[in-house]
């Protein structure tokens, strides 16, 4: 989730309220914590997303790599994801995300706290398939920072490292006037729309020749 660049003394506390706009946790609010500078994604953007995203959601593997506040990621839970891992470096949201993750009884849902970049570098999940192997994630949500110019560096890393089930979906937000990085040429773009300063995609990983959908 990435963070706002204006100073925190022009946020009301208001702007740190947020709440689940589907699935079984629909209307639930939670606050994230006033020292960390995080702008999350709008209700009408998360909305249109899941709209979007239909009935992949429920029963997904998901990774929120830029997780901030975990809007994103709690939506997934929301609406019936079967697993999701939540990177965040920042440690006051990292903690308050693992906190509100036990309060509100997600077993299936774990934080790491660390350098995104760094991280996906090495396979974090403890999950595997039926032969063994780390299981790869089928939904994934990629928020970095405006200007902080790290979404194509995730995205190769997501590419190369494994991270990635054949015909995952890839969510990216970033600034709408910077226009959107690039992307690997597996990634397939579905959608995209604007919300103000918004831009956001969603993608699908193609599947490669000789390999199975």
């Amino acid at each position: 989730m990435a963070r706002i660049v204006a100073p925190a003394h022009r946020r009301g506390a208001h702007s740190r309220v947020l709440r689940i706009v589907g699935g079984a946790w629909r209307g639930r609010r939670w606050r994230f914590p006033a020292s960390t500078q995080i702008r999350p994604t709008p209700d009408r953007v998360r909305e249109t997303l899941f709209n979007w995203l239909g009935g992949r959601v429920a029963g997904a593997r998901c990774l929120d790599v830029f997780a901030g506040s975990g809007a994103l990621g709690l939506e997934a839970l929301s609406r019936g994801a079967a697993r999701v891992e939540f990177i965040e470096r920042d440690a006051a949201a990292a903690r308050a995300l693992g906190r509100l993750l036990e309060e509100w009884g997600a077993r299936n849902a774990v934080v790491h706290r660390g350098d995104a970049l760094r991280m996906l570098a090495h396979r974090l999940s403890e999950s595997t398939d039926a032969a063994g192997r780390p299981e790869r994630f089928e939904l994934v949500f990629l928020d970095p920072p405006f200007a902080s110019r790290l979404i194509a560096g995730a995205a190769e890393r997501l590419e190369s490292g494994g991270w990635l089930a054949e015909r995952a979906l890839l969510y990216v937000e970033c600034a709408a006037r910077e226009g959107l990085p690039t992307v690997p040429q597996r990634w397939t773009a579905l959608k995209a729309e604007r919300a103000g300063e918004v831009g956001y995609h969603l993608f699908e990983r193609a599947t490669e020749a000789g390999e199975p959908p």
